[in-house]
């Protein structure tokens, strides 16, 4: 008997306001997990607080959903538990570059073996608009009428001078593309980020669909660009404005943390025999 195609679809009712990038991005990233020929008990999707993590409710997989900004960590303490599952973690701006920024920095030095997927719309969307980290410069907003006076952060850069061994950045407007992208570094062996640049309809009227419609090109159609060269990569990621690099920016390889851990190597910490914790005494205590 065959068995059916599963589009990892669910029943749950989605509540993002109508026109949210985060339908793009749901739908390239099922369109990569099908592309993958992975299966939902072997995937599993955490997430945090924030409309982008809302994600997690509406795939069919394994998820996990945890504290404001602390996804990473918990997508870490996923893979350490079971390195053979396909972990991958979603979050916002805000939480992954703001509570979240330390670690994004050691998860790429370690080179563990997750997937984090951003979105980012440069603003805090569920919370009702305030600026973000990587809010443009004098972005109003409630608590900021005048504008910031902080500089936007750039989060891929930090990830490469991290040492992270895949960096990619795409946007909602192209869905194909984001789900080609996702599929390559859900694949990839060793820490990987992908920052969207995805839209909010309600709250960031400045960078709307059409303004990174007339300003993304994809790095693929360069035929000089090599995505191995890490001097060619640093110079790509700090471009913005009139000309924004769309794609796989850097592919390196390198052992992964799990790799590297012993006793990981006799199988999953949870197939192991490491005998029970009386959890009673230990209150005790």
């Amino acid at each position: 008997m065959t068995e059916p195609e599963n589009n990892f679809d669910n029943k749950n009712q989605i509540t993002w306001c109508p026109g949210c990038g985060n339908f793009s991005i749901i739908a390239a990233l099922k369109n990569a997990l099908k592309t993958l020929n992975y299966k939902p008990h072997d995937i599993v999707l955490a997430g945090d607080i924030g409309c982008s993590s809302k994600l997690t409710d509406y795939v069919e997989v394994n998820t996990f959903t945890g504290l404001h900004g602390r996804v990473i960590p918990l997508a870490q303490g996923i893979k350490l538990a079971n390195h053979k599952l396909h972990v991958i973690a979603i979050g916002g701006d805000g939480g992954l570059f703001a509570e979240g920024g330390n670690h994004i920095l050691h998860a790429a030095r370690r080179n563990i073996n997750i997937t984090v997927i951003v979105n980012d719309n440069q603003v805090y969307a569920l919370t009702k608009g305030q600026a973000s980290p990587t809010s443009e410069k004098k972005f109003i907003s409630g608590p900021t009428p005048e504008g910031t006076i902080e500089n936007p952060i750039n989060p891929l850069l930090v990830a490469l001078a991290s040492g992270a061994t895949f960096i990619a950045r795409g946007w909602a407007g192209d869905n194909t593309g984001l789900s080609e992208i996702f599929a390559q570094a859900i694949s990839h062996d060793g820490f990987s980020i992908v920052d969207v640049l995805s839209p909010c309809v309600s709250f960031n009227k400045i960078n709307t669909l059409e303004y990174y419609k007339s300003r993304v090109y994809k790095l693929v159609d360069d035929a000089t660009y090599d995505k191995s060269d890490l001097t060619q990569a640093f110079e790509k990621v700090r471009l913005w404005g009139d000309h924004i690099p769309i794609g796989v920016i850097h592919e390196a390889s390198g052992p992964t943390y799990e790799k590297q851990i012993p006793v990981l190597q006799k199988g999953t910490l949870v197939s192991q025999n490491n005998g029970l914790i009386d959890t009673e005494k230990l209150l005790d205590r």
